[in-house]
């Protein structure tokens, strides 16, 4: 009788084994970059690399629900060797939206929305403000960390809404095992094509006890090739000397389906200082097949508030995905 018992279960578990496997789904991607930098005023350029392959895992469950766990293996210049990155697990629900538990990596509704302001590369002021005579570039931003959950709902009649939420952690930041909660929402309404609107709000405390409140709120418009974007974020401290507020604006053309151009501002009235910081940058981006030439030329100035503390730099990338 225990002879056929354990041959019962081994089929059973052999059963299982070949429906899990059947039943999941496994993706791999990557890309290797080339890029050539120049990221301070008095800086030399120089070229670097950031290559990595990103592994995704997808299954059902019987109850509907659908599970992807996504890892990243880079090995960028300077790397001792391939590490795991960007770990993540996210979970999709029939009408009822996706929550993802970011390992580290993630975004939160207001870190995603900094500048959502249309360019062909990157922001105004990327790779600025980061030389030891010019650090401490302003961009109001919220909060993101490792261990975070995300959630995204459903498509209602245009509008997705999110929400952030950092558990108990002891950051500069978050002040001492403080939490840190945000939410967003995107409206794409269907009755002016072209149009979409956003808007994000948190809270954080630097100091415990002493909460600072974050917001900001963008629209873009694209008609044809042509879409132009404003947006305003405010750093709402206890004190007026520590709050601060932006406002940016940008404006970019697909000249083709594989050629885009761009022109951005972004300008942080510093609280306690009389000197704004303020970004520009031209950008454009070419395409062919899995190949992406795509770069930038930004200049800021008074970086942090700070008259007469000024960078510029520039970028050049040269991407292959597979």
């Amino acid at each position: 009788m225990n002879k056929f018992k354990k041959i019962g279960l081994s089929a059973l578990a052999g059963s299982l084994v070949a429906m899990s496997a059947q039943a999941g789904d496994m993706s791999v991607t990557g890309i290797a970059t080339m890029s050539l930098t120049k990221g301070s005023e008095t800086g030399k350029a120089g070229f670097s690399q950031n290559n990595h392959v990103n592994f995704s895992g997808t299954t059902e469950l019987d109850n509907g629900l659908t599970i992807t766990y996504a890892m990243e293996l880079d090995a960028d210049e300077g790397d001792a060797g391939a590490g795991v990155d960007n770990p993540s697990i996210t979970i999709a629900t029939d009408g009822m939206g996706t929550l993802k538990f970011n390992g580290e990596g993630g975004s939160s509704s207001m870190s995603a929305m900094d500048d959502k302001t249309p360019n062909a590369y990157e922001e105004a002021f990327d790779g600025l403000g980061s030389g030891a005579t010019n650090a401490g570039t302003v961009v109001i931003n919220g909060h993101a960390a490792k261990n975070m959950f995300h959630y995204t709902s459903e498509n209602f009649s245009g509008a997705v809404l999110t929400a952030a939420f950092v558990p108990s952690e002891s950051t500069t930041a978050l002040g001492n095992k403080s939490t840190y909660i945000d939410f967003g929402v995107t409206y794409t309404p269907d009755m002016v094509e072209g149009l979409t609107l956003g808007a994000a709000m948190g809270t954080t405390e630097i100091t415990a006890g002493s909460e600072v409140d974050e917001s900001t709120m963008y629209a873009t418009y694209a008609i044809g090739g042509l879409t132009i974007g404003y947006q305003m974020s405010d750093y709402d401290a206890a004190a007026a000397t520590d709050s601060d507020d932006s406002v940016a604006i940008g404006i970019s053309y697909q000249v083709n389906d594989d050629f885009s151009v761009s022109y951005n501002e972004h300008t942080v009235d510093i609280g306690d200082s009389s000197t704004d910081q303020e970004a520009e940058g031209i950008s454009a981006s070419y395409t062919m097949g899995g190949i992406t030439i795509a770069g930038h030329s930004n200049e800021i100035k008074g970086v942090g508030g700070t008259s007469g503390t000024n960078d510029e730099g520039y970028e050049i990338n040269l991407s292959f995905a597979f």
